[in-house]
């Protein structure tokens, strides 16, 4: 699955940082966790807006920076996205 396999790629750059690696930027950012907040927060208001404006291309666009930037969220708190599933199927019950 996409995500398991992007979330691979976000953890080792948190293990392996590389110097020119926005994912390393984001995780080891001197402003830590907040920065990694910050862009969720424009990330999650860029798709409001694009919703509203009813673009489809950039609704897709916008929701995979979300969903990029909610994973850098997850590998930086060491939140395993089997974590986020086993939720979603207690919740399902």
């Amino acid at each position: 699955m996409i995500l398991d396999e992007l979330y691979d790629v976000l953890m080792d750059r948190k293990i392996n940082p590389k110097e020119d690696s926005y994912t390393s930027k984001l995780i080891y950012h001197r402003k830590g966790i907040n920065k990694i907040l910050e862009k969720l927060g424009e990330e999650c208001t860029e798709l409001i807006l694009a919703v509203k404006d009813g673009k489809r291309e950039d609704i897709i666009y916008e929701t995979a920076d979300l969903i990029y930037h909610l994973l850098v969220l997850l590998v930086k708190l060491d939140i395993k996205l089997d974590e986020i599933w086993s939720e979603l199927e207690r919740r399902r019950r």
